[in-house]
C-alpha cells in the first residue's frame, strides 16, 4: 500500500472530526443507494457512484459527484474489478460500499481494492454462507437460533419424494433467489387475497401473502402438490428448500455490524408489496427486542462485518423464526433519514463502537415508501374492503416518498427510464421484469 492510501485508511480508522470521505457506492439502480447518497452528500461527504446499468436513480441526482458506466459484475467479473480498481485510485475513493447483489463480486476482488481504500464487506466464504438460504438457516440452527424447520431439494426425484413425505404446510423457493422470485407457497383455503406464484411457466394464481401487518389465528391451509421446476432451474448447482410455512406476521430488520458488534439497527414492518409476495415498498419502523435479540446474537457467533438484514415471521404466540438473510445493503436504511448516525455507523464504526453508541432511527423519520409501486399497491386495496383502503390511505399520507426530494427531483423522472429500459430487456430476453433490474448484477453461487 502507497504511502498516500495508508494515510487515507489511517484517517477513515480515526475518524477525524469535521473529515470529509470520498465514498464510492456500487449499485447506483436502487433507491437505497440514492437515499445513502443523500445522506452522505448532507453529511459533507463526496459521493461517487459505479453501476453497470445506463439509466439508473443515481445517475442525475445533485447529492452525487461523478457516476461511472462499468461492466456488468455478473457477466464480465474481471473487467468489472479491474474498473473498480481503476477509479477507485482515479478519484481517490477512502470507502467502497458495495449496495445491492454486486456485493458478492467485491468481496472476491476485495484483497486487491483493499490496496487502494476501505471496503464494507465481508469474505466471500462468509457471504456465499448467509445468501444461501439452506445454509444460511443450518448456521442459524447450529447457534441455538429459531428458524423453520427447512429441507435442501437437488434434483426432481428428491422433489417428488419431499411432496409425500412432508406433512403440514410448506414454502418452496430456490436458494439463490431475490424479492420472492419463483416461489411456490401453499394454498389458503377461503381466503380472496392468495396466490401461487410460479414465474417459470407465468402462472399467477392467489396465495396467502408472506408478511402481514397484524397476527391472526392460524388458518387452514389445503395441501398443496407442486410440479418439480424444470432442470434449468431445479440441479445440484441450483438447489431448492422445502421450508416449513409459520403463521404470522413479517418483520424485517436491517444492521450495520463491525466485528461481530451491531453499530445501526433497525426493525421494520412492511405490510405494502409489489404483488402479494414481492418487494416491500412501504416501511415503518417497529421497537422489537426479539429480533433485536435474535440478529445481535448472530453476528455475533458469525463474527460479520457489513451491512447485513434479515426478514423475520413472529407467530402467535410472540417467537421469531428468521427465514432467510440478505447480507448487504436493504431498504431499512430508509427509516435512517436524514442519516447522520448511519454515515457515522458506515463509515467510522470504530469510533462508536469506542463512544458505545447503536444507530437507530429518530423518532419521527420512521415510515418511508416508494410512492409509485405504492400507489400499484393502493389499486389492489381498492379492491379489498373499504377499511382496507382506509388504512393504505393513512399509511400513504404519513410516509415520506425515497425517491422525490423537492432539492433534488431529477431522479423522481429518471426511475421512469430505469423501468422502461427494465420492461425493454426484459421483453427481449423474455424474463420478468424484476429479473431484468438484477440480470447483471445477481450471484447465484459463482466464483465460490
Amino acid at each position: 500500500m502507497t504511502t498516500e492510501f495508508a494515510r487515507r485508511d489511517q484517517r477513515v480508522l480515526q475518524g477525524q472530526a469535521g473529515q470529509t470521505y470520498r465514498v464510492l457506492l456500487t449499485g447506483g439502480r436502487a433507491p437505497v443507494t440514492l437515499d445513502l447518497a443523500r445522506m452522505l452528500h448532507r453529511s459533507g461527504h463526496l459521493v461517487f457512484i459505479a453501476e453497470s446499468m445506463e439509466r439508473h436513480l443515481c445517475r442525475t441526482s445533485s447529492a452525487v459527484e461523478q457516476c461511472v458506466l462499468v461492466p456488468s459484475p455478473r457477466h464480465h467479473t474481471q473487467e468489472y474489478l479491474s474498473a473498480l480498481e481503476h477509479w477507485v485510485k482515479i478519484w481517490q475513493i477512502d470507502v467502497l460500499i458495495p449496495m445491492c447483489e454486486e456485493v458478492f463480486y467485491v468481496a472476491a476482488g476485495a484483497e486487491r481494492l483493499r490496496q487502494h481504500c476501505r471496503v464494507l464487506v465481508s469474505s466471500l466464504e462468509q457471504l456465499h454462507v448467509l445468501h444461501h438460504k439452506y445454509d444460511f438457516n443450518m448456521l442459524a440452527k447450529s447457534m441455538g437460533l429459531s428458524v423453520p424447520d427447512t429441507h435442501l431439494i437437488q434434483t426432481p426425484q428428491e422433489w417428488l419424494e419431499k411432496q409425500h413425505v412432508l406433512k403440514g404446510d410448506w414454502v418452496w423457493k430456490p436458494v439463490y433467489s431475490r424479492f420472492a422470485a419463483k416461489v411456490r407457497m401453499p394454498r389458503l383455503e377461503g381466503s380472496n387475497i392468495v396466490i401461487n406464484k410460479d414465474e417459470n411457466k407465468n402462472v399467477n394464481r392467489r396465495t396467502e401473502e408472506l408478511h402481514r401487518p397484524q397476527i391472526s389465528a392460524p388458518e387452514k391451509l389445503n395441501s398443496l402438490h407442486h410440479d418439480p421446476p424444470g432442470e434449468d432451474t431445479l440441479s445440484l448447482a441450483s438447489p431448492w428448500v422445502a421450508q416449513q410455512y409459520i403463521h404470522g406476521r413479517g418483520l424485517c430488520t436491517y444492521s450495520v455490524v463491525h466485528e461481530g458488534h451491531i453499530v445501526a439497527h433497525a426493525a421494520y414492518d412492511s405490510r405494502y408489496r409489489t404483488g402479494n409476495v414481492g418487494a416491500s415498498v412501504f416501511f415503518e419502523q417497529v421497537q422489537h427486542e426479539g429480533t433485536r435479540a435474535w440478529v445481535e446474537h448472530f453476528v455475533w457467533a458469525a463474527g460479520f462485518s457489513g451491512q447485513i438484514g434479515f426478514d423475520f415471521i413472529e407467530d402467535v404466540t410472540g417467537q421469531v423464526y428468521a427465514i432467510e438473510c440478505n447480507p448487504r445493503a436493504t431498504s431499512g436504511i430508509h427509516l435512517f433519514h436524514p442519516g447522520n448516525g448511519l454515515v457515522r455507523a458506515l463509515l467510522e464504526p470504530e469510533v462508536m463502537l469506542g463512544e458505545g453508541i447503536e444507530v437507530t432511527p429518530q423518532s419521527g423519520d420512521d415510515k418511508a415508501m416508494l410512492a409509485l409501486p405504492m400507489l400499484g399497491s393502493g389499486i389492489r386495496q381498492i379492491q379489498s374492503s373499504r377499511g382496507s383502503l382506509r388504512a393504505w390511505r393513512t399509511a400513504w399520507q404519513g410516509a415520506r416518498d425515497v425517491v422525490y426530494v423537492r432539492q433534488d427531483r431529477r431522479p423522481f423522472f429518471e426511475q421512469f427510464a430505469v423501468v422502461l429500459a427494465a420492461w425493454r430487456l426484459a421483453c427481449s430476453q423474455q424474463i420478468t421484469l424484476t429479473e431484468a433490474l438484477t440480470h447483471d448484477i445477481e450471484w447465484n453461487g459463482e466464483q465460490r
